[in-house]
């Protein structure tokens, strides 16, 4: 299984746990400070690979050392970031994620090179060899761009997925209509789909999206699970139990496990299951790289859900 992601990567250092900023010149102690890839590409491309996928990415990067050290870590992972475009004179983008005690975290982020990837330079070839293809953040480029990079997909054979990173604004569909027909998954989170279709009903929202092209909405919910919404059916899946630390890359680990479900023959409602698996290995540590586990792992925890529960 070969597995594309095409967008935002973002190096992450989080902190943890925080509860404020200490005021004046203080300081305060903290348990852990960690240094990840992260973004709905990165973060993505992270999990697939733990996941079993030869993975990919294709992301821009400025010409720092915030970008030299995000293609490190990707690389280290095993991941190939042959594909990444290098931007000269623009920062790399970067979060500071302070973590409170409950899981819960605010940023500090840097815009930098993610409003900066030029699809036109998209890796064509991967694309059209990529049993999925993943594109992460896909408002920074515009739905006319993104089209064309998802139709060449879906020519190839791939199945497609997107997540966003904005939300509250309407606009956002409308600058996104031209690419929707292509996205066989979006994977946004509840806020986002209200946001963008102002709504105050989830389904209804879901509904809206599907109205505009896509085949399938799968919303993420935090601790409610995820919604899944085609045009004949709409199914809650929990989430799986789990000891929550952090929520960070809880969302891209969703989206990997999902289409790792899609890729096994599931059908949506069972592939958000995957995704719901994958997720409760993530939450239990910080930082989008966190949680120990491998495709049999999350395939035994699907497999013990599906065994009590019908969908």
């Amino acid at each position: 299984m070969k597995a594309l992601a095409i967008g935002t990567s973002v190096l992450d250092i989080l902190v943890q746990p925080v509860e404020s900023i200490p005021p004046g010149q203080g300081a305060a102690l903290v348990e852990n400070i960690h240094i990840t890839p992260a973004g709905t590409a990165g973060g993505t491309a992270l999990n697939f690979k733990k996941l079993g996928f030869d993975t990919y990415v294709s992301s821009a990067i400025g010409n720092d050392l915030r970008g030299r050290l995000l293609v490190q870590l990707l690389n280290e992972r095993g991941i190939n970031t042959d594909a990444f475009q290098v931007i000269e004179g623009t920062p790399t983008t970067g979060s500071v994620i302070p973590i409170r005690k409950d899981g819960s975290r605010p940023a500090l982020h840097l815009v930098g090179t993610e409003i900066c990837y030029d699809a036109e330079k998209a890796p064509w070839d991967l694309i059209k060899q990529a049993d999925v293809v993943h594109y992460g953040a896909p408002e920074f480029q515009g739905g006319e761009a993104v089209a064309k990079v998802l139709r060449a997909a879906k020519d190839g054979g791939a199945w497609t997925s997107a997540d966003l990173l904005a939300g509250g604004s309407k606009l956002v569909v409308t600058w996104m209509k031209d690419a929707l027909p292509y996205v066989d998954f979006l994977l946004p989170n509840d806020e986002q789909v209200l946001g963008f279709t102002g709504e105050s009903d989830l389904v209804a929202g879901c509904r809206k999206l599907i109205d505009a092209g896509v085949t399938c909405v799968v919303a993420t919910c935090g601790a409610d699970g995820s919604l899944v919404v085609t045009r004949d059916k709409v199914t809650q899946i929990p989430a799986m139990p789990a000891k929550v630390v952090a929520t960070d890359g809880a969302g891209d680990t969703f989206s990997a496990g999902f289409m790792r479900g899609i890729m096994e023959g599931c059908s949506p409602e069972e592939a958000a299951v995957w995704g719901s698996a994958a997720a409760s290995y993530n939450v239990q540590e910080v930082g989008s790289d966190a949680g120990d586990y491998t495709d049999e792992d999350v395939r035994k925890k699907v497999n013990k859900f599906l065994k009590k529960n019908k969908l």
